[in-house]
């Protein structure tokens, strides 16, 4: 595994969170995204969906993609659109499970998309999510896998995704989400650690059905994200620390695992979810 290393200041890091802006979420993933491959052994960045059949980090990320692809219908379509694809890991599983794919990886961060060798029936845009580089009505998906919570206004990038989309498409989401009935003074680390846009669940099906989508299918599958990947955490927290303190120093996995627990307790109280969306026109 090749992992894409960087240094992290604290008082950058700080001011990257709490700012957000589209350098800073570059700098945040470039400083972070090895401490996820470090933790769980692969390139994929998504927290994913776990079960009694996926207690991995890697296998309940395979099972993410898995279920998302099968919500976004992937195997009926031509061309698809990843926006914020990460280190293409997602983009590599669905082309080798769907052969007949087309897949664009759209990634304001050039340094993550250079991270993949060449691949077969990906093509690769650096690009932000909110001036998608295609024509009118010229794609069948458009995927945000564990991205769009970064995307800002989230507004111009449905409305892209509406132009770009053909009729018949599919813009499918998987996004962590705060509860209305939920305090954000109640999120403590994560207010901080979280490091990206705060979408209310009902703020984003709003956005979404202003700018004319349909939502076709919602599933709320927090219990299946945060609590057992916090519980496996814990669990094998010892030789993942190993692994992260080989290029980091502790206050980073200090963070991380503090984190972790805040957000399976504001999983378990209801603060936080995550969600699964299809949206049609």
């Amino acid at each position: 595994m090749k992992v894409f290393l960087t240094s992290i200041n604290p008082i950058e890091l700080f001011l990257w969170t709490i700012r957000k802006n589209e350098n800073d979420v570059v700098n945040l993933y470039n400083s972070l995204s090895p401490v996820m491959q470090l933790a769980t052994g692969g390139n994929m960045l998504n927290f994913g969906y776990w079960d009694k059949q996926h207690d991995t980090p890697i296998s309940a990320q395979e099972n993410l993609c898995n279920i998302f692809a099968n919500m976004a219908e992937l195997d009926s379509c031509k061309t698809v659109v990843d926006v914020g694809s990460g280190l293409s890991a997602p983009a590599i599983f669905w082309r080798n499970k769907f052969p007949n794919l087309s897949i664009f990886c759209v990634n304001i961060n050039q340094d993550q998309l250079r991270f993949s060798a060449p691949q077969k029936k990906i093509e690769f845009f650096n690009s932000s999510s909110t001036k998608l580089p295609f024509t009118t009505k010229s794609v069948d998906r458009i995927l945000a896998l564990e991205s769009s919570q970064h995307f800002k206004p989230l507004a111009d990038f449905i409305y892209e995704s509406k132009r770009i989309l053909s009729d018949s498409g599919f813009l499918v989401l998987a996004i962590p989400v705060t509860l209305s009935s939920s305090s954000l003074t109640k999120l403590g680390i994560l207010k901080f650690t979280w490091s990206s846009e705060h979408y209310a669940l009902n703020e984003i099906k709003q956005i979404i059905s202003s700018e004319g989508f349909q939502i076709s299918e919602e599933k709320l599958i927090g219990s299946n994200v945060y609590d057992p990947l916090t519980n496996y955490y814990i669990e094998h927290r010892e030789e993942i620390k190993k692994s992260i303190l080989k290029q980091y120093s502790s206050y980073v996995e200090k963070i991380l695992f503090k984190s972790l627990q805040k957000m399976k307790n504001a999983s378990e109280n209801k603060i936080i979810d995550y969600v699964l969306l299809k949206c049609h026109l």
